[in-house]
């Protein structure tokens, strides 16, 4: 498992049990978890703020005893880590240079001591009073030290150090706690992680607060961020400790440890550096700063090949947990509606009419129709619900889509277009038995026309219908099911359109419209072009044609959100579908989305106005912006290439 070659970093935060000023101690527990950190494959470990000495040593820092010691200590870790050639460390001491007493993070790996970096924002209020003991970073007479003979780099104003895989920079506790911390502008100069070595002692309500910066400043530094807090074994003369450790990358957290464990605790995550990379290099106002004085060295570190993943992967990115579905969902169906009240009123429109088939987009638009006519106070006779049967219509999905419009109180209506397409072909000169795709078009044609024209007659808007997933997949026929005049499910992938589809029937609806849209959610995906089998059955399986919806979404979201090449995206999937589908499935089916997506630009090109519901939208006015008539030769051919080895 290569994680650095597909744009992953390993990390950890590290919390041990130590003894106030026993630095010998405090060493033998810091070199068992950097014993566990290397088992585990992990790359950067970081240690809590003044590790090496503890952090609630008080006045005992002003003796050169401690001092000495703890400098003695940095210098045994270096030789530690000779045997560990793919594991940094982080840890932290006070350093006296000169005149001053300094609390600051040395980097360590097999190279030696990589750099130093003090704490700048020294703290002085009721519960720390750090400039009693230490300076700040800004104070420094000199930019680099002897430290067992060696001239070590130090960086009053950060430092950021330049891995193959990934470039990390330091700050310390109070740095993340001020207006501008230093982790911002280490980022703006390419930190993709950002390592905290803190001693935050635990008050009511302040862990919330903490994890919320950890958070904030990991997205808004597009980064990843590490905080490693001091815990077990600090002196609780006035403060107690916790030893909260949280990993974040770019807002949502991925890894947090059990606070006051009474044992050392390694927390660890994997860190995807190219998602980050990916996002900031499409922020515009993610502008390299000027370097100043922020310094950089280069580390060696060799790839590592783990047995096991410290991250997990959504197989349905668009689906939201459990915890958080009320709120992401509500949100979705609000925009939705939101959308079309807006349109409705601006067009001064008062009736809408939509094409309903018992399948589950029409039903999700009809459901937002609804509930924009609800939200304006127009009567919902209003909607005109139209079902078309024609070749393919099965007896279910017509009793659905009938059912469905009675339970909503719209106004139905039924126009067959069998006659009227029959009468076509033969207008045209083609064999009724013949079922291409002129036999399933002319179909979606002639529904969409009696749509536009019905909607002329009564002064309505067409609602569309299409979902985000089968324009991705141009799986709509052009000017047929490809076009309305407001498409309230353009952004909405195929999963969250059965998503939203249950929430709305198991928290909005009651009998017996609850049990319709059940029925519609067991209804096997078609368009229902073609002729039904032998039983009455839809014959005609969309996902048989083109593939799994939910392979197509996670590719979708991948491509679109991560900026993903066919490699990382099958790799990715290989991880996050390894219970479900082969390596082989899901090769032939990203083939299969490649070619689709490239090919059928031409009809996102022309996409009718629709709300953005999410990070992913394919609106040729908004997201993606492509030509349509790009080739995937490049794409297809990384995909090829790869899986033949």
């Amino acid at each position: 498992m290569e994680i650095n070659d597909f744009g992953f970093l390993r990390v950890a935060a590290a919390s041990p049990a130590l003894k106030v000023a026993d630095c010998d101690y405090n060493i033998g527990e810091i070199k068992s978890l950097l014993e566990h950190a290397y088992r585990e494959s992990v790359q950067i470990v970081c240690f809590p703020e003044l590790s090496i000495t503890g952090y609630s040593c008080g006045d005992l820092f002003f003796q050169e005893t401690l001092q000495r010691r703890a400098v003695g200590a940095l210098t045994e870790l270096v030789t530690f880590m000779k045997e560990k050639p793919s594991l940094i460390a982080i840890v932290g001491l006070p350093l006296r240079i000169k005149s001053s007493l300094f609390n600051v993070a040395a980097v360590i790996s097999a190279e030696g001591i990589l750099g130093i970096v003090p704490k700048t924002n020294i703290p002085n209020d009721r519960e720390y009073y750090e400039k009693r003991w230490f300076a700040a970073a800004g104070d420094l007479p000199d930019f680099s030290v002897e430290i067992g003979g060696e001239a070590v780099p130090i960086a009053s104003e950060g430092m950021v150090f330049h891995t193959p895989y990934a470039h990390f920079a330091i700050e310390i506790c109070e740095d993340l706690w001020t207006p501008n911390p230093p982790s911002s502008s280490l980022a703006l100069q390419g930190a993709d992680i950002l390592f905290n070595l803190s001693a935050s002692n635990e008050l009511v309500g302040k862990h919330q607060y903490r994890k919320s910066l950890v958070l904030q400043q990991s997205a808004r530094c597009n980064a990843a961020y590490v905080y490693a807090s001091a815990g077990c074994g600090e002196s609780t003369t006035d403060l107690v400790f916790s030893g909260a450790c949280l990993i974040a990358e770019n807002g949502s957290l991925l890894a947090e440890s059990k606070r006051f464990s009474q044992k050392s605790e390694l927390t660890i995550a994997d860190i995807d550096i190219d998602a980050l990379r990916h996002d900031r290099i499409k922020n515009t106002n993610y502008l390299t700063a000027a370097s100043g004085h922020i310094s950089e060295t280069d580390c060696f570190l060799p790839p590592v090949t783990p047995d096991k993943w410290y991250r997990t992967f959504n197989p349905h990115p668009f689906i939201p947990s459990e915890d958080r579905a009320e709120e992401y969902l509500s949100e979705v169906f609000l925009i939705q509606t939101n959308g079309l009240a807006k349109r409705l009123q601006h067009t001064g429109v008062t009736t809408a009419v939509i094409g309903i088939s018992g399948g589950l987009d029409s039903t999700l638009a009809l459901l937002a129709t609804i509930k924009a006519f609800d939200l304006l106070g127009l009567p919902r006779e209003n909607i005109h619900g139209i079902t078309m049967p024609g070749f393919g219509t099965t007896k279910r999905t017509y009793h659905n889509a009938v059912e469905l419009m009675k339970s909503a109180g719209v106004t139905m209506k039924e126009i067959s277009i069998t006659e009227a397409v029959t009468q076509h072909f033969k207008d045209i000169g083609h064999d009724i038995h013949r079922h291409d795709i002129t036999y399933e078009n002319s179909q979606a044609r002639e529904r969409t026309q009696i749509l536009m024209d019905y909607a002329n007659m009564t002064g309505g808007l067409v609602v569309g219908t299409g979902n985000m997933s089968e324009l991705a997949l141009g799986w709509a026929t052009y000017n047929g099911d490809h076009m309305s005049m407001y498409a309230v499910n353009a952004s909405i992938p195929k999963t969250l359109v059965a998503r939203l589809v249950q929430w709305i029937a198991d928290n909005r609806m009651e009998e017996p419209a609850r049990s319709i849209l059940h029925d519609v959610l067991d209804t096997p995906f078609s368009p229902e072009l073609l002729p039904a089998d032998e039983e009455g059955n839809i014959a005609q399986k969309t996902e048989h044609f083109v593939g799994p919806y939910e392979l197509h979404d996670f590719f979708l979201h991948r491509m679109l959100r991560y900026g993903d090449g066919p490699k990382r995206i099958f790799f990715l999937a290989c991880q996050a579908f390894n219970e479900k589908y082969t390596p082989d499935e899901i090769a032939q089916w990203l083939r299969v989305f490649y070619k689709r997506f490239f090919a059928q630009q031409f009809k996102r090109s022309c996409l009718p106005d629709g709300p953005k519901v999410g990070s992913v939208n394919l609106s040729p006015r908004g997201d993606w912006r492509m030509p349509s008539d790009a080739s995937a030769a490049v794409w297809l051919k990384e995909l090829d290439d790869y899986c033949s080895r």
